[in-house]
């Protein structure tokens, strides 16, 4: 237990100041530009290797899977390095600073593949697909981590992840509708790389905003000053004892394999079964359509139910998207109102998830009696990564399997099984699981014990 003098001390330094709306509103704006890079490599990357750079579908599918193993691997050390990281601006926001420029001329390189033959197109492929995703987890994993660093308050919390909702969504539309349409009136790769060139000014714009404007104040002792560097066995065993992290972790595998599919096959669903690539733009709306609604009530609904229990109930619902689609996969309505219906159980994903991995930290140093908020957010990362990369890899290999020819006018019976597997059967399964792993996830109800005994130094 902390002496009653240090308690006071510690207690105003990590409780008693609250993000302000303009903080929050930075914090967002730079998760804006994160987002918009995410949802560009996450949705065209896999089509534009196999329609436009013309590599075989099959050699993508490998691809994606080994990057993002590859890259989920980085996300641990990076937490440890973000953990250990001692300097002025803090341990998270220095990161945001360094990687911004860096982070958009990737993202352009990504989509320049050169014609140089089909070995050098897979070599130039893996060699930015990995230089992207080592600087993205360095920008990413403090990010996150920063969300933890500036709060303990779970409302605070919550609400500047709402903020990071709303940029999330705006993002993701932006990129999702006029991302195809843009790269198609200009033409060729050219067009995907003007898009990348977008992108990549957007997010060294933004990183730097949120850099300036936010302020870490969580994790300082009772002198102001960072506790002492934990052993990185003794995290790394407290990391899996911690039951909600672990629950939380599997649902973010889970839940970004699921989002990876809907957003990454959709385009060829629109293109093969609903016969007008156009369609994509539309289909990409309304899957968040729900989000967009949600906006105008979340922040009420939170502090009411709880982020848990509102996770639960749109998971639930999100499961009778694939129902819907299945009764005329070649309609057009019945496939939107199915697309609306999934768009549910993304929500989640969008306004909570962040917050909810972070509220683990709390759980772990209330269990364990120390904090590891960049290992929690960079594992938890892990399993984005694993569960994005997996949605990846199964769009290509089982193109592949189908026997999937890239740009072709019409596909084989196979491969358009393989389409509708990818876009209703298996969202299905991983809708359902989605929803058991947020019915075991309690911690809602135990936080308030939690957070009140830390601040009473009983841990």
């Amino acid at each position: 237990m902390l002496p009653e003098k240090q308690l006071d001390v510690h207690t105003k330094l990590t409780d008693s100041v609250k993000p302000g709306h303009k903080e929050m509103l930075n914090y967002g704006i730079g998760f804006f530009g994160i987002i918009l890079v995410w949802t560009l490599v996450g949705t065209f990357l896999t089509f534009y290797y196999t329609d436009v750079a013309g590599i075989s579908a099959g050699v993508v599918g490998t691809l994606m899977l080994v990057v993002r193993l590859f890259d989920g691997v980085t996300d641990i050390g990076m937490g440890t390095l973000v953990d250990r990281t001692k300097s002025k601006h803090g341990k998270a926001r220095p990161w945001i600073l360094w990687m911004g420029i860096p982070l958009g001329v990737t993202t352009i390189l990504l989509f320049s593949v050169p014609d140089i033959g089909t070995t050098g197109k897979i070599v130039y492929a893996y060699v930015t697909y990995i230089m992207l995703i080592l600087i993205y987890t360095a920008m990413s994993i403090p990010f996150k981590t920063l969300l933890g660093l500036m709060t303990q308050d779970p409302q605070g919390r919550s609400l500047t992840n709402i903020y990071t909702g709303i940029f999330t969504m705006l993002s993701t539309l932006l990129i999702t509708i006029f991302a195809q349409p843009v790269a198609g009136a200009i033409g060729g790769k050219m067009g995907w790389t003007v898009v990348a060139v977008f992108c990549g000014i957007v997010i060294s714009v933004t990183s730097f905003l949120a850099f300036r404007a936010t302020k870490e104040r969580v994790g300082t002792s009772a002198d102001g000053k960072e506790k002492r560097d934990l052993p990185f066995k003794t995290g790394l065993k407290s990391l899996f004892s911690n039951k909600y992290w672990l629950i939380i972790t599997g649902y973010c595998v889970i839940a970004y394999t699921l989002n990876a599919l809907l957003a990454g096959a959709g385009l060829y669903y629109a293109t093969y079964i609903l016969g007008n690539t156009s369609y994509f733009s539309l289909i990409g709306l309304l899957l968040f359509l729900p989000t967009i609604i949600g906006f105008f009530f979340m922040a009420k609904l939170v502090g009411r139910f709880g982020k848990r229990n509102i996770a639960l109930f749109v998971s639930f619902l999100g499961i009778f998207g694939s129902i819907i689609k299945v009764i005329d996969p070649s309609s057009l309505p019945i496939f939107l109102i199915g697309t609306v219906t999934q768009g549910f159980g993304l929500i989640p994903v969008i306004m909570f998830l962040y917050a909810m991995i972070n509220d683990t930290a709390e759980y772990g140093e209330w269990k364990f009696g120390f904090r590891t908020e960049g290992m929690i957010n960079s594992a938890a990362s892990f399993g984005m990564k694993v569960g994005a990369g997996l949605g990846g890899a199964l769009i290509g290999w089982m193109l592949a399997f189908g026997g999937y020819v890239g740009a072709a006018e019409e596909q084989t019976a196979a491969a358009t099984t393989m389409i509708l597997a990818l876009n209703i059967y298996i969202p299905f399964v991983l809708s359902v699981l989605q929803t058991i792993l947020m019915w075991m996830y309690k911690l809602d109800k135990q936080y308030p014990q939690i957070l009140a005994e830390l601040k009473q130094g009983k841990v």
